[in-house]
């Protein structure tokens, strides 16, 4: 018996889409006051995207670190480096890489 394919309703995919972007525009606004907050904000939001089955875009996937899941605003908490064709972070609470490339 084959199973069965449960789909979301795209209505329900756009609110949630339409919830992240909010999420990831409300971190960047408080990180200058209260990074914790900012870094709630974006744990909220990766839980949205996982429920929904949502792809966050490259740019909101630059914005946090994929290990400790900080908000990461470039010379403040993380470092920005370009080698051989890629992006490297370099996130300073973690210490963790991420690599992204270069088009």
């Amino acid at each position: 018996m084959p199973k069965k394919h449960y789909r979301k309703s795209h209505k329900v995919q756009q609110i949630a889409k339409a919830r992240i972007n909010f999420l990831f525009q409300h971190a960047k606004e408080v990180f200058k006051e209260d990074s914790k907050l900012s870094d709630k904000y974006v744990k909220i939001a990766r839980r949205i995207a996982m429920k929904h089955k949502i792809k966050l875009g490259s740019s909101l996937k630059k914005r946090f670190c994929k290990h400790c899941h900080k908000y990461l605003v470039p010379g403040v908490n993380c470092r920005v480096r370009i080698h051989k064709h890629r992006l490297i972070y370099y996130c300073l609470s973690c210490k963790h890489y991420m690599r992204h490339p270069v088009k």
